[in-house]
């Protein structure tokens, strides 16, 4: 087993195709995307960590940078679903080409990007995101002066059940009979069992809670992971800090809202040299001063960066709700939106192209 051998010269169908490409727009434009990255540096993480393909033995695997490239597209063009990436692949030739994927040869089966998510660990996904934020720093995009930290609930992929029913399908779930399916086969699909139950503005919410960190010079996403809807926002201020840290410039300050105000808060970020830019409010020991309030003022203008990426998210990608049913899938899910988001913004700013 090796690699997929990609015959990047030109054939039949891209020599009859050759004359028209040239007024092609949006093969433009993936061209531009293709030149603006260095790939060569992304491929060279996924190979350290990417197992498949090493093997001598077995049908030949597809490179991991192509089937990373699918899911960039997959996330820029707003495609639900692997069948229709699949598809889209197969239609669009500024799609193959940016793949370098010849015209006569097939998308890979949309069963193959199911796999490939399933592939990567966090580590891979982390360096992946550190080296596309460091390839627009090196272009002049300064990160870290500032970061905004929040959380939003997303919605279950199954329908809601009480906390009790949970507890039993997770104890069904550890037995031998929980594996199986009513026809004493191993389980291929199973409902979301790590969403939980939360109320938020005197509503009831069934599902997951998104924290991500934002620069607010630029609105880079930093870091994102997603926990049950239960768990509380104010906790992860510390997690979304840490995993912000992208390049070898320090991070100077963090803005969030009332949600993260409190006491190991503000010593985490005393202890690592961070200004403390958490909004304050009323306690049962003392009422906000005016200051306080004026100073809130200013915080707010500074950290609706991260509601402006929950909005664009919520609108092109659908991230009010889980694709998957495992929390970890879904983590995944959130990772490549990062990677794609920030590759899209980054060109954006610099003025290559608008995706």
């Amino acid at each position: 087993m090796g690699y997929k051998k990609i015959d990047k010269s030109l054939g039949f169908a891209d020599l009859a195709l050759a004359s028209s490409l040239k007024h092609n727009r949006s093969l433009k434009i993936m061209e531009k995307i293709d030149k603006a990255i260095d790939w060569s540096r992304v491929e060279s993480i996924l190979m350290g960590h990417y197992v498949v393909g090493t093997s001598s033995e077995g049908a030949d695997a597809y490179r991991p940078l192509l089937l990373f490239k699918c899911l960039m597209l997959q996330k820029w063009f707003h495609i639900n679903s692997d069948p229709e990436l699949e598809n889209q692949i197969n239609d669009r030739l500024s799609f193959k080409k940016f793949l370098s994927l010849p015209f006569s040869k097939p998308a890979p089966d949309h069963s193959t990007y199911s796999r490939f998510r399933g592939r990567l660990s966090k580590e891979a996904m982390d360096q992946i995101n550190s080296e596309i934020l460091r390839q627009f720093e090196n272009q002049g995009l300064t990160i870290n002066e500032g970061v905004a930290v929040d959380a939003r609930l997303v919605k279950s992929a199954s329908h809601p059940i009480s906390n009790n029913q949970i507890k039993e399908l997770k104890d069904r779930k550890n037995t031998p009979e929980g594996k199986l399916d009513k026809n004493g086969k191993p389980l291929k699909f199973s409902r979301d069992m790590e969403s939980d139950w939360t109320i938020k503005n005197d509503k009831a919410h069934y599902g997951l809670k998104e924290h991500a960190s934002i620069d607010v010079n630029h609105g880079f996403i930093l870091s994102a992971t997603l926990t049950s809807a239960s768990v509380s926002d104010s906790i992860y201020l510390p997690y979304c800090t840490i995993y912000s840290r992208h390049t070898k410039q320090p991070i100077k300050k963090v803005y969030a809202d009332k949600g993260y105000f409190g006491k190991p808060n503000r010593e985490f970020l005393s202890m690592n040299n961070i200004a403390d830019g958490i909004m304050r409010k009323n306690t049962t020991a003392a009422k906000l001063t005016s200051y306080e309030k004026e100073r809130n003022k200013k915080i707010s203008k500074v950290r609706y960066i991260v509601e402006q990426y929950f909005g664009l998210s919520h609108l092109h990608d659908e991230a009010y709700k889980a694709r998957f049913t495992t929390i970890i899938k879904n983590k995944f899910d959130c990772w490549y939106r990062q990677s794609a988001f920030n590759i899209s913004r980054g060109l954006k700013i610099l003025g290559v192209a608008t995706i």
